[in-house]
């Protein structure tokens, strides 16, 4: 698929999000979010299970923060003038974008994915705040250790100085369920027995088997942990993932209203359990609740609405092609801090 169709495709996924959240506008109580309809019969698969195949991207949600701002409290949702400024807000920063490409260049607003301005205040539904809970004393001495290129004001001199998504590994999880500013590809596969996600970031997939298997044993750790998952009512895929590998970030610091200056470190006691209920033949509602009481003092949870998009295409990711860009970042941080120029150094 052309640049061109991909856009068109997408923008008619916008279009229709923001037609499905039209009438929330009207609601009196801002407070509370409307329950999950359990009405919807999916189809079957050939062998029995709930047919959840397909590609579900979540390029419309870009636009909806991780949290809430301290001042909308416990509200799920804008005022009408609130809604006006996130989109303004929105469309300057897409326009920003766009003016990078020209028929010479194409810069970063070839690849962006703007998203819409959400209803929503936050995909944080748990705590009642929208908002992350208070790191324990281990979390805040673990998340000042971490590292990123997209951090201002850090110094490189070695691969360990970058993060995980950096060097092209993962982004983590629940982060990599996270909208970010592109490569928002999501697609469900599935055979008897065995439930995969691919994710179009970095291009991992998650094997999630729902046959009843034995779990492996806690000293094999995994960057996406270890899943396993069972079939709940007829329109509900349940996932629980343990034996996490620390070294990621479970919000990693693109997420869209993650924190500012700290990611979120995973330690080996993260539990995330998700619940995916098919609402329609082109929607599902995912519900993340996820714990780790070595760095959150609580359990925090998201709630997003996916929408089917059959005709969206992944698009390669190559991450830094020919493995040079850290080598680069740490050529040009000693440069600097030597005072000289890279081509000097």
């Amino acid at each position: 698929m052309s640049s061109v169709n991909r856009w068109l495709a997408a923008s008619l996924v916008v279009l229709a999000g923001v037609a499905l959240q039209a009438p929330l506008a009207a609601q009196e109580d801002l407070t509370v979010l409307p329950a999950i309809p359990n009405d919807y019969a999916p189809k079957k698969t050939d062998w029995g299970e709930p047919d959840f195949r397909g590609r579900w991207p979540i390029d419309h949600l870009n636009g909806l923060p991780l949290q809430r701002t301290p001042e909308q409290g416990n509200r799920a949702f804008l005022t009408e003038q609130e809604l006006a400024e996130r989109q303004a807000r929105i469309d300057q920063l897409a326009g920003r974008y766009a003016a990078e490409d020209s028929q010479d260049k194409i810069g970063q607003g070839h690849w962006v994915e703007m998203g819409v301005g959400s209803r929503r205040t936050s995909l944080l539904v748990t705590p009642a705040n929208g908002r992350l809970p208070e790191m324990t004393e281990e979390g805040k001495r673990l998340s000042a250790q971490m590292r990123s290129s997209w951090r201002n004001g850090q110094d490189f001199d070695w691969v360990t100085d970058f993060d995980s998504w950096d060097r092209c590994i993962t982004r983590g999880l629940p982060a990599s369920m996270m909208p970010m500013m592109y490569n928002n590809g999501l697609r469900i596969f599935q055979s008897p027995g065995l439930v995969a996600i691919q994710m179009e970031m970095i291009h991992e997939t998650r094997i999630i088997p729902t046959d009843g298997r034995a779990a492996i044993p806690v000293q094999i750790r995994n960057w996406l942990g270890e899943s396993r998952g069972h079939w709940e009512d007829a329109n509900t895929l349940v996932v629980e993932t343990i034996n996490f590998r620390p070294g990621a970030s479970a919000t990693n610091i693109v997420t869209s209203g993650s924190p500012p200056s700290n990611d979120s470190p995973i330690s080996e006691q993260a539990k995330l359990i998700e619940r995916f209920h098919m609402t329609g033949p082109d929607t599902i509602t995912y519900e993340s609740h996820y714990e780790d009481p070595t760095i959150f003092t609580a359990p925090w949870g998201a709630r997003l609405e996916w929408q089917r998009n059959d005709e969206y295409e992944f698009f390669e990711y190559a991450c830094h092609e020919g493995n040079v860009q850290l080598r680069n970042y740490i050529t040009a941080s000693r440069a600097e801090r030597a005072g000289k120029t890279p081509e000097a150094q």
